[in-house]
């Protein structure tokens, strides 16, 4: 992925969280110099895997497979004297699919906080990993919705969906309704060893550096 399609994705989502007056911790505006400024939060920020996030699953293909993330808050999993629990915003366009995956350890709330319609689809899954063609039920803000494999879950704004480990996911925004400013709230994150995805593919993507950064990612910041 480019340098120059990572830095307008980023400036699409602090535009995105500026028309609905999200504000981020202050280093979520830090550029690289002032990273190199104040090491010690580089690398705290980066052992939590807190800050920016951009991918394309590997594909190629952003504008069709990729997300934009920041996440806010997250401990260590297994770290003394951690917090155990996390929360990321996403930024998920018209369209732009974020593969099936599940996670073994993360429970998580998935909360479309402003903006279209946020597209949820589910399965279950067995301890290997594939893919059970059975209905399932998830709390959608406390209220049981039972669905079939892979049927739509529309998420308005407000509404959110709690999503246990071991059950396949994958979502996008709606056509036609516009970004989706997501939140997420979960048990503490690792984002390294805790994402499965049901066909092959890159959780983190392989940047070309075509220009400067405009925000450095995550696992940039404390190197």
């Amino acid at each position: 992925m480019k340098r120059s399609a990572i830095n307008r994705a980023i400036r699409r989502a602090e535009d995105l969280l500026a028309t609905h007056h999200w504000t981020l911790p202050v280093w979520g505006r830090w550029t690289a110099e002032n990273f190199r400024q104040d090491p010690e939060t580089a690398r705290y920020l980066t052992r939590h895997q807190m800050g920016w996030d951009v991918t394309d699953f590997g594909s190629g293909r952003f504008d069709e497979i990729g997300l934009v993330l920041f996440c806010l808050r997250n401990g260590i999993v297994g770290g003394e004297g951690e917090i155990t629990y996390a929360e990321k915003l996403l930024v998920v366009e018209e369209g732009q699919v974020t593969p099936s995956h599940l996670h073994r350890a993360k429970m998580e709330d998935i909360i479309n906080r402003a903006g279209g319609v946020l597209v949820i689809e589910f399965c279950p899954a067995d301890d290997d990993g594939a893919v059970i063609e059975r209905e399932l039920t998830v709390l959608v803000d406390g209220i049981a919705t039972t669905l079939k494999p892979w049927e739509q879950l529309r998420l308005e704004p407000g509404q959110g969906v709690t999503i246990p480990p071991g059950l396949y996911h994958r979502f996008y925004g709606e056509q036609g309704r516009g970004v989706v400013l997501v939140g997420e709230v979960s048990k503490v994150n690792d984002d390294q060893t805790d994402n499965y995805f049901l066909d092959p593919i890159g959780r983190f993507s392989t940047i070309e550096e075509d220009e400067a950064p405009v925000r450095l990612l995550w696992n940039e910041a404390g190197r």
